[in-house]
């Protein structure tokens, strides 16, 4: 990133160069997941999107039962891009991980981009920007996650960056943000940044108030819809996981210390590439304020926000992956720090030199860390609720009534009527989502015939009870099984 460090080295297009990368990271972590025990997903919800995907394209409902429409998909605009996986003959693998290395490789090329139009000293003939982006295994592991999270960056990354860019395009930046909503329901959130800027960086009250309004009507066209959207299927503005998840994680969470918390939270940042990039961040967030660039001040405060939100709510389970959408604004905006630095006169060249090898080690490290990561990630599901689920499609009657905690692989895989206990699809049990007894009830009153579960979940409910099935795979042990039980 040294001016001049490159000078043997021709002009390179970004578009020619980023998406192999972006591609040999997705590629080096599929192989991983295969020779470790095989391909899958990391995640039990991205088989979740997919059951809504394939009746959503092959019969024409929004629902993850046939005939029962919902509102448990997270991301409504993930799930009808996998549909289309469907009508081609594609799904569930090959186009989900297709998706996911276009978006990687969109969301690299466009901080490359950002990076390029924002730092007039930022001439390297090689695209790093867009290259770190590629290799992050954060966003590597979300590529081939199977799920919305890495959509959701590159358009948190996208508002961002055109705030960055001083761009007056606010109808587009409300149009952006109503679009966040359809893939996660904190893009609301986005308003905030977007509102913010235009609101400084305009000098006069019309001026102020006509930006305003662009903002709200592009982002009020594609609310609106959503909200009735979610109102058709569940009768609430929002999808069932919305309140699901912090019912079931809300006391759990909030009864941990104050340093468990922080902890949590600390290490899906820091156990990435991103701790060479610190101080990078801190060196763009100075010359920000100095420049007074709203744009970059409105985005840094606003991934504070959003991180502090999960932050309260939730734990920073499975990678960190609610807080990874803020991940690509910060590799940018620490890249961009260290860049400008380095380009800077006077700067210490040993110190830029150790920089940049630090970070080139550190990326390669993660990487290869992160691709066995994944593979232990897709061996739990795999051995564990797939497994499951498959044997549960070939042992119990097809009219079974089944109450499961992890409904993602059991969903698509079986066909037997579902008593969701994480209230996905099963909004009902929300109000006494961890109080066993209740739940005890509700599985009697609605006459449930089995129990699928990981033990630890419901000791009580399980209490006494022999498992007619318990999953697991003897090369892969872990302490605790899902099984399935006899209810009545």
């Amino acid at each position: 990133m040294r001016r001049n460090s490159t000078s043997s080295i021709p002009n390179v297009d970004p578009r020619f160069l980023i998406p192999p990368a972006a591609l040999l990271g997705v590629g080096f972590f599929l192989i991983v997941s295969a020779l470790t025990y095989r391909i899958g997903f990391p995640l039990d919800d991205a088989w979740i999107h997919l059951t809504y995907a394939r009746n959503f394209a092959l019969h024409g409902e929004w629902a993850f039962r046939l005939g029962d429409a919902s509102a448990g998909s997270t991301s409504p605009l993930w799930t009808a891009l996998l549909s289309a996986g469907f009508l081609l003959d594609l799904a569930p693998y090959t186009w989900t991980f297709f998706l996911g290395w276009v978006v990687l490789s969109l969301t690299a090329m466009r901080a490359e981009g950002i990076a390029r139009a924002v730092l007039t000293s930022y001439r390297s003939k090689l695209p790093w920007v867009g290259l770190f982006i590629a290799f992050a295994w954060h966003l590597t592991w979300s590529a081939v996650s199977g799920m919305e999270t890495l959509l959701h960056g590159l358009i948190v990354l996208n508002v961002l960056g055109m705030l960055m860019e001083s761009s007056p395009r606010y109808l587009t930046l409300g149009l952006l943000a109503g679009l966040s909503v359809w893939v996660r329901p904190d893009g609301l959130t986005l308003l905030g940044p977007v509102l913010f800027t235009a609101f400084l960086r305009e000098n006069t009250f019309r001026a102020r108030g006509k930006a305003l309004t662009k903002v709200f009507i592009g982002f009020g066209i594609l609310f609106v819809f959503y909200l009735l959207f979610n109102l058709a299927l569940s009768g609430k503005p929002m999808p069932s996981t919305f309140y699901a998840k912090q019912a079931e994680y809300g006391d759990y969470w909030l009864s941990r210390s104050l340093s468990g918390r922080l902890t949590d939270y600390i290490l899906p940042v820091v156990a990435s590439p991103f701790v060479v990039l610190v101080p990078g961040l801190f060196l763009w967030l100075h010359k920000s304020i100095r420049d007074r660039s709203w744009g970059t001040i409105a985005g840094l405060l606003w991934v504070l926000g959003y991180i502090g939100i999960y932050f309260m709510r939730l734990p920073a389970y499975q990678h960190g992956r609610y807080i990874i959408p803020s991940f690509p604004p910060l590799y940018l905006w620490g890249m961009l720090g260290f860049i400008g630095y380095a380009a800077r006169q006077g700067s210490n060249q040993r110190i830029v030199l150790l920089w940049q090898a630090s970070l080139v080690v550190l990326t390669v490290s993660f990487q290869w860390a992160g691709a066995r990561q994944n593979a232990l990630d897709v061996v739990l599901i795999e051995t564990q609720m797939v497994k499951t689920a498959q044997w549960m499609n070939e042992n119990l009657p097809p009219d079974a009534l089944v109450a499961a905690h992890d409904i993602g692989a059991i969903g698509y895989f079986t066909r037997n009527p579902l008593i969701d206990l994480a209230g996905l699809v099963t909004p009902e049990v929300v109000p006494f989502i961890r109080n066993e007894a209740r739940l005890a009830e509700y599985l009697n009153d609605g006459h449930a015939d089995y129990l699928v579960t990981f033990p630890e979940w419901y000791p009580q409910m399980i209490a006494d009870r022999t498992p007619l099935f318990e999953a697991g795979d003897d090369d892969f042990p872990f302490n605790d099984n899902m099984s399935v039980y006899q209810w009545k």
